[in-house]
């Protein structure tokens, strides 16, 4: 298994809707294995495909002693909502603002072996569900903010030096970080 590296904001792919996956083999569990490795290593709450640079629908999530994850996941949804509760996100580094999700909702989808999973949620893992999901739809929470919130976090985001933070978070986290690609870079010569 891998620490993988974590895209941040302004990385086209956290802006692409991913693809559904189709092949369950070892290169899928293996990704699911590193993405559960490296959310626990950053100490996330989920994590999406997108997020590692990987556009499949693939999330995983650790939320209250409960963990797992969901490949190809479909969201059923209440018709009411939880109180707002600020969300964060490892590809959005530093900023934190109250975000609507639904009070419930059970996610459906396939395991890595393409086994059928349901799982019903409420508060903070319905609120995982939602925000997973969002990525794998090319949607950031910074997304679904109103008003004021969405001004202060357009603002924040336009005027933070996410290059320097990138390279912040980066090198923070780059005493964990391995590559399953064995060494260097990749598309770099060798």
């Amino acid at each position: 298994m891998a620490i993988l590296s974590i895209r941040i904001i302004g990385d086209p792919v956290l802006r692409t809707v991913a693809d559904p996956v189709t092949d369950f083999g070892p290169e899928l569990a293996k990704l699911v294995a590193d993405m559960t490795e490296t959310m626990e290593d950053v100490e996330g709450a989920g994590l999406a495909a997108p997020q590692v640079g990987v556009s499949q629908r693939v999330f995983t999530y650790r939320i209250g002693g409960v963990e797992g994850h969901i490949i190809n996941p479909v969201l059923e949804n209440s018709e009411d909502f939880q109180p707002d509760e600020v969300e964060g996100c490892l590809s959005i580094p530093g900023l934190g603002f109250p975000v609507r999700r639904f009070r419930a909702t059970r996610a459906t989808g396939v395991d890595l072996n393409g086994n059928p999973v349901s799982v019903e949620a409420e508060g903070m893992l319905a609120r995982c569900f939602q925000h997973e999901t969002d990525h794998l739809d090319g949607v950031l929470y910074t997304d679904r903010l109103e008003g004021d919130d969405r001004k202060a976090a357009l603002r924040a985001i336009r005027n933070a030096n996410y290059h320097a933070i990138t390279e912040q978070t980066t090198s923070k986290r780059a005493n964990s970080v391995g590559s399953s690609f064995g060494g260097g870079s990749f598309g770099a010569p060798e």
